[in-house]
């Protein structure tokens, strides 16, 4: 959280445009959908919640080795403790272990997490309470692989609620968030996210390789709406539910960030940093409930936890020299 912080302020400092990576933010179908329910589509909207159904196998257990031929591993770990090599610590499994990760919520679930976040019109909440664990399996894994995340926002007096679950196996869809179809085209690539091939012999999911129940459900007072991870919405009106607008149309997050380089214009960003840094922060401080086990109300005046003084020590780490951040940009 402390480089959250510090990362929008460097970039202040220098006059520099810098995008966050959530490539749905550029979504044309998504930002009509947000649109729409800020112009009352749904009515009221009062709950979001986030969904990272992402089908994960077991990591198992892999041995101390020599660090491979032409890796510089003491500049690889950075800030990190140093640690002997294993293979489960290098390429993407790096996700699962708290030296270097935050588990599918701020792998994957970022991603949806800044989406509800987005579309509720908010920035930080008040209360965070997260409850989960390391459910199947016996391996390396650190991070919990389920995960329930509850927030509590105070929109200018209005109460809102975000919901956020991270599953890692067989499960469900909701609304229209639910496993792709066999033979459905593939959602936009992500690459920031995308897991390694499934290995020779690795379970697949009911549909195909996997089993990804991915994006966010919106609640008004008027009815809900459906952002999937294939840059379209749905939405269903009234107390006896009756399709509304939909729409699927991508865009181009790239484009879009060169386009603000040439202009030098923030606004003219569609995940401008601070906005990655906010939803950044929603991040740590589920993982720091979780963590702790027990709820933390966040106060953003002075982006700290009140009367919890553990918690607030989480918002930074032991540095391991030389990668230190600085305190003072």
């Amino acid at each position: 959280m402390f480089e959250a912080k510090q990362i929008v302020a460097a970039a202040r400092k220098y006059d520099r445009i810098v995008q966050q990576g959530s490539q749905i933010r550029s979504s044309e179908a998504v930002q009509e959908a947000v649109q729409k329910m800020r112009e009352g589509l749904i009515g009221d909207v009062y709950l979001a919640r986030g969904l990272c159904y992402k089908w994960r196998d077991t990591i198992g257990r892999t041995p101390v080795q020599p660090v491979p031929a032409g890796v510089d591993y003491d500049l690889w770990l950075g800030p990190a403790p140093k640690r002997e090599y294993t293979q489960n610590r290098f390429h993407y499994n790096w996700h699962w272990f708290w030296d270097y990760g935050n588990g599918d919520l701020g792998n994957q679930g970022i991603h949806e997490l800044d989406v509800a976040r987005w579309g509720l019109g908010v920035k930080y909440p008040v209360k965070v309470t997260a409850i989960g664990g390391h459910f199947l399996f016996d391996d390396d894994q650190e991070t919990p692989n389920t995960l329930s995340c509850l927030y509590e926002f105070d929109d200018n007096g209005k109460h809102k609620m975000m919901e956020f679950e991270v599953r890692h196996w067989m499960t469900n869809g909701e609304a229209s968030v639910h496993p792709p179809e066999r033979g459905a085209p593939p959602p936009p690539p992500d690459d920031s996210d995308a897991p390694p091939p499934p290995r020779a012999g690795a379970p697949r999911g009911p549909r195909g390789p996997n089993s990804d129940s991915i994006g966010n459900i919106f609640y008004g007072s008027k009815g809900y709406l459906a952002v999937d991870s294939y840059s379209s919405y749905k939405s269903w009106l009234g107390r006896v539910p009756e399709p509304g607008p939909a729409n699927r149309k991508g865009g181009d997050h790239y484009l879009n960030f060169i386009e603000a380089v040439k202009s030098r214009k923030r606004d003219h960003l569609n995940a401008e940093i601070e906005e990655g840094a906010v939803s950044t922060t929603l991040v740590h401080l589920a993982n720091i409930s979780y963590r702790l086990g027990r709820t933390v109300h966040f106060d953003a005046a002075t982006y700290s936890v009140k009367g919890d003084a553990e918690a607030n020590k989480m918002f930074t780490r032991a540095y391991r020299k030389p990668f230190v951040v600085p305190e003072k940009v």
